[in-house]
């Protein structure tokens, strides 16, 4: 009987320890997918990094090509009080 507890704990601790063997493989294989995919992350942020410095350069070049096409059209003068919109209806009694 002793020997069949014995045996019975070497079993369980035998299959103890190829599920976790297995657990530890697919634990493996997650990570080094995870890894895969952070690498990928990395590389599209850095993509669009450049892409965002760009994009404000050429921002920063069309802001100040519109300054300078502003300061080139002359400004306006408006005329206040010497045109009315409406006239003045002039009223004649009869009497």
């Amino acid at each position: 009987m002793r020997k069949s507890g014995i045996a019975g704990a070497v079993l369980a601790l035998m299959l103890s320890l190829s599920i976790t063997g297995c657990q530890d493989t697919k634990t493996l294989q997650e990570n080094q997918q995870l890894k895969t995919h952070i690498a990928d992350l990395e590389k599209e942020n850095a993509d669009l990094s450049a892409r965002v410095d760009g994009l404000a350069k050429e921002n920063s070049s069309l802001a100040s090509e519109n300054e300078k096409l502003k300061a080139a059209i002359p400004a306006k003068k408006t005329a206040k009080g010497k045109h009315r919109k409406h006239p003045k209806r002039s009223t004649t009694t009869s009497n």
